[in-house]
């Protein structure tokens, strides 16, 4: 039994939360604030790129009409070369214009992804229980990688673009107000056509990035479970969960990409009638003598650059909304409380001797229906206690509480005469250690799986620990020994294996509060005897609670708590307990007696 539980969490009052695009703007702008010199630099460049983009055309029209049109051929050579020479600054411009706005974007990005992670650790056990894990990965790889992109291109582009329009709108006005005028026809359908697709893809690329994250935690979990899947036979009906979730992500991006292609469809409508209506109006205009043939040719590139900012402005409005999603959900979890900070007399300790008292302790994981409703008990240093009762009983709420994961409602648990409240949480787990059912191991070697229980422990150390949990012949026997690496979860070794690595883990922790959720079914009795043995070294001295499930345990406790809807019905010793013919001996009668015959 894991020590999680499924608290209904709450929001923290009074934060604000990413529901608007300036919004989610505001606060991503803290993040990329640090890279703003390189930023400004960067936009410095977008602006020198820009103006020689919109110096380029005009030189060429003036060109036009000095050197065609009136046939003059002196200062031909240094217009070429000047020419040359604004081309050449536009590609050093641009160059570096994104070789510093993807610096910045990537160091954004980094800085967004290690606060989200460090975020996840200092969220309370209970958000972990209501998520998918790999929802939550969604969001630390798609959804920041969505906003990647858009710092590394989107940006420039926009500002870029911005710039572009404006300059060559001032242009425009200064060579001729009629074919101005004229290239402005196309705005107000463009302006229609791009209100029309957006409003539609924003709420599209939404639903994408939601669905997305959905079929990502349903394939993690899949996976992680496959071998439950596969012993309930279960895998056509996972399968047509995710492929019902697939098909729901298809319709997303479906209409998302569909919405979002009308636009490169209409710019080009646009950019055709707007380069016929200019030939023709210019047409006219110079035959009659109005403006030159350099004009013309002056708008007609300057139409193609009217356009391709609008353009580009409108393809990159979908990837900031695509992005925007992202960050909203990425967001959202900055706005979940965090575990709830220690209070300001909590201080850090030494030492753990190991009393354990509770007392009065009430508490409610909903604040509705409570789980402890006036628990009483004290443990004496050195003492090894078993939590037996029935599924909701309160077991794991009780660890739940001595580990500080929750505080009680009301009442006290109070560790050494102090209450545990005065005590910060990280200082009291490094005096704790766990050994749970459902063993975890970290991709990597077993040297550095059993280090995790004290990250500055010695090689010579980490084999100490190995040989108190009879762990250290098989690892000896593997490949590599100790530098055999392990896939995620302990994989390539068996159960037994894992939960005597585990136990060398909590050994070299050398903790003063020991918790344990017995492991050893569905395991051989060679191996099980091989995990008492070392349990029983790993307990000797120390503060013990146990969630008892097998008979045995149960007997070699100095004392059982007897747990019933939250309260603490009997504690006594195993003997006591069947002579006192209470609660206790009801269970002991109807399902440890009946599984001792059967065995």
């Amino acid at each position: 039994m894991s020590l999680r539980h499924s608290p209904h969490g709450a929001r923290q009052p009074g934060r604000q939360r990413a529901k608007s695009s300036m919004g989610t703007l505001r606060r991503l702008w803290t993040f990329i604030a640090p890279q703003k010199r390189k930023l400004l630099a960067a936009l410095g460049m977008v602006v020198a790129s820009t103006a020689l983009a919109l110096a380029g055309p005009y030189v060429i029209g003036s060109a036009i009409d000095v050197y065609i049109v009136e046939r003059k051929t002196d200062g031909f050579l240094t217009t070429l070369l000047f020419l040359l020479a604004i081309y050449a600054a536009l590609g050093a411009a641009t160059f570096l214009q994104n070789y510093w706005m993807i610096a910045v974007g990537q160091r954004t990005v980094h800085a967004i992804r290690a606060r989200l992670f460090r975020h996840f650790h200092e969220l309370p056990i209970s958000f972990f229980d209501r998520r998918q894990q790999g929802e939550l990965m969604s969001r630390i790889t798609n959804d920041i990688d969505n906003m990647s992109q858009t710092f590394n291109s989107t940006v420039i582009q926009v500002v870029s673009s911005t710039l572009t329009l404006a300059g060559a709108i001032a242009v425009m006005v200064f060579k001729s107000l009629v074919l101005t005028a004229v290239t402005l026809v196309v705005v107000p359908l463009m302006y229609a056509g791009m209100r029309w697709i957006t409003r539609r893809t924003q709420v599209r690329f939404r639903e994408q990035q939601r669905a997305l994250g959905e079929m990502n935690g349903l394939i993690e979990e899949a996976l992680s479970g496959q071998k439950v899947v596969k012993l309930f036979s279960q895998e056509e009906r996972m399968t047509a969960e995710v492929v019902r979730k697939n098909i729901e992500l298809k319709q997303a991006g479906f209409w998302a990409q569909t919405y979002s292609g009308f636009i490169p469809k209409l710019m080009n409508f646009l950019n055709n009638l707007s380069f016929a209506l200019i030939a023709g109006v210019g047409g006219w205009l110079a035959v009659k003598g109005m403006i030159s043939v350099g004009t013309i040719v002056v708008f007609v590139e300057y139409a193609r650059q009217f356009t391709r900012p609008l353009n580009d402005l409108a393809n990159q409005w979908n990837t900031l909304l695509s992005a925007l999603a992202g960050a909203e959900r990425v967001l959202e979890i900055f706005d979940l409380p965090k575990e709830e900070e220690d209070e300001g007399e909590a201080e850090e300790i030494d030492r753990l001797h190991g009393r354990i008292e509770f007392r009065d302790v009430v508490f409610s994981y909903d604040k509705q229906r409570p789980a402890l409703r006036g628990v009483n008990f004290s443990v004496s240093p050195g003492e090894t206690v078993a939590l037996i009762g029935p599924t909701g009983a309160g077991k794991t709420t009780v660890l739940q509480l001595l580990a500080r994961f929750y505080d009680p409602d009301a009442g006290a648990v109070v560790i050494d005469g102090r209450d545990s409240r005065t005590i910060k949480r990280a200082s009291l787990r490094r005096h704790m250690a766990f050994v749970l059912q459902d063993t975890f191991l970290f991709a990597g070697t077993i040297r550095d799986n059993i280090r995790y229980g004290r990250l500055e422990a010695t090689d010579e150390e980490v084999e100490e620990a190995a040989r108190k949990a009879n762990a250290h012949s098989f690892i000896t026997k593997l490949p590599n020994g100790y530098d055999t690496v392990l896939t995620a979860d302990g994989g390539g070794i068996s159960q037994g294996q894992r939960q005597l690595l585990a136990i060398a883990r909590a050994m070299i922790a050398d903790p003063a509060v020991l918790i344990l959720d017995e492991a050893t079914s569905n395991i051989d009795t060679v191996t099980e005897v091989r995990i008492q043995e070392a349990l029983a070294r790993l307990m000797a001295g120390r503060t013990c609670f146990v969630i008892a499930h097998r008979l045995n345990t149960v007997q070699n406790a100095d004392r059982i708590l007897v747990l019933n809807e939250g309260k603490v019905v009997e504690q006594g010793t195993h003997e006591e307990l069947l002579e006192a013919k209470g609660f206790y001996f009801e269970l002991y009668r109807r399902y440890w007696e009946r599984g001792r015959q059967r065995a």
